[in-house]
């Protein structure tokens, strides 16, 4: 056993001085596993990122708010018809519900884009008519002023709730509460200016209108309300699947839905969109991680063809070491050695490279270090450049081995 082992580390100690030897040959036979590896850590820092920017903003963006909208089934799109919501819908659920601690509606004019007026300046957003409910459905909060009432919305008035986006499109000052504007040559009476929301996957939530949903219908017509969406949140302590479906019902029953036909609308929650988006990383991650396995295997092939290379140019030194008693498992070892040592250098120094593009990564993203590159990708990636190492490094090494020492020593 003792032997054996000091066979082990004299071969090791060899494949370790031929390698530093030969220093320019190394750089070039390792370079291929370097940017293989080191693109492994960055496909997987990146979407690792991704996912957890995506968590982060679902938090934060009402994270048990629910969104019904209507889905047309295939069938009925084949045949040209289209799903509605209603606004009759919404008030029929808001009335029959009793899992719901707050709904409202959301129009948005999508038809034409409004223009607004403030003084000389002039911007365009997206306009919404919606509730008082709609700040808890949605976690809208005054900075300056208040939010749309319910009185707003029965007597409905001209009022208009804007966002930080909005204030700054039209030039208006800090606090333009009790200000007039116009929206499609209509006035409106500013009450309110949200907090600052940021952005949700690059849409600025800042860019809003919201007015009471009656004013809006008054003003765009009753038909502007044919296709809605409904938002709302559960009752603590009630789990969705059980709102979800006292909805379904109460929606297939006033749609008249027979038992086989499909539902002709869905509903949207922020773990459904979380699971989506985590299924788009997965594939992005599989065809990237794909590519990098075909450099891998590259960077492995080059290791193979240098190490052949370096046992035609050694043939000699082969030839004299099994004269000195050199066995032909003490030869293949130290080749062996050679070719995971190679492997391993590479893929050290692809894993550092890796590291430094994900620091620079966590510095643009409010993501740790740490979340950026999993334990287990470290370790993938040592196990498979070690792998490459032995795969590639065999045929080499039994090349080395099985070389007829008086045959070697004649090799010119």
């Amino acid at each position: 056993m003792h032997e054996f082992t000091n066979e082990i580390f004299q071969s090791a100690k060899a494949a370790g001085k031929s390698i530093i030897s030969h220093k320019l040959r190394s750089l070039l036979t390792i370079l291929g596993i370097v940017i293989g590896i080191a693109s492994v850590i960055i496909v997987i820092s990146v979407t690792h990122a991704l996912g957890t920017v995506i968590s982060v903003q679902l938090e934060d963006f009402a994270s048990d708010m629910v969104t019904l909208q209507a889905k047309t089934p295939e069938d009925k799109k084949q045949l040209g018809i289209t799903s509605q919501l209603s606004y009759d819908d919404y008030l029929y659920l808001e009335s029959r519900s009793q899992f719901v601690q707050d709904m409202s509606p959301s129009v948005m004019l999508t038809e034409s884009t409004p223009k607004l007026i403030y003084r000389r300046n002039s911007a365009t957003s997206s306009l919404i008519g919606a509730t008082s409910l709609y700040q808890n459905v949605v976690n809208v909060y005054p900075q300056y002023g208040r939010f749309i009432n319910p009185s707003d919305d029965q007597q409905r008035r001209r009022v208009v709730f804007i966002g930080p986006t909005v204030v700054k499109n039209l030039s208006m000052k800090n606090d333009p509460v009790g200000e007039y504007m116009q929206i499609n040559n209509d006035w409106f009476l500013i009450i309110g200016v949200g907090e600052v929301r940021g952005s949700f996957f690059g849409v600025d939530q800042d860019n809003y209108i919201l007015m009471p949903v009656s004013t809006m219908r008054s003003m765009f017509g009753p038909d502007i309300t044919n296709n809605i969406s409904v938002l709302f949140r559960p009752i603590p302590g009630v789990h969705i699947d059980i709102v979800t479906q006292e909805l379904t019902n109460l929606l297939r029953a006033t749609q008249n839905l027979r038992a086989h036909e499909a539902n002709t609308f869905e509903f949207v929650t922020a773990e459904r969109l979380k699971s989506q988006f985590d299924s788009i990383l997965s594939v992005v991650l599989a065809v990237t991680g794909g590519l990098v396995g075909v450099s891998l295997v590259v960077g492995g092939i080059g290791v193979m063809n240098i190490m052949l290379v370096s046992v035609t140019e050694r043939t000699k030194e082969i030839g004299i070491l099994k004269s000195l008693g050199a066995t032909s498992r003490c030869i293949m070892i130290q080749f062996l050695f050679e070719s995971i040592l190679l492997s391993l250098v590479g893929g050290l120094v692809g894993l550092a490279l890796g590291a430094l593009f994900a620091e620079l990564f966590s510095a643009l993203l409010p993501v740790p270090l740490e979340e950026l590159i999993p334990v287990w990708a470290i370790w993938l990636s040592i196990l498979f450049t070690s792998s490459i190492g032995i795969f590639f490094g065999l045929a080499p090494a039994l090349k080395a081995s099985r070389l007829d020492p008086i045959d070697a020593l004649r090799y010119e």
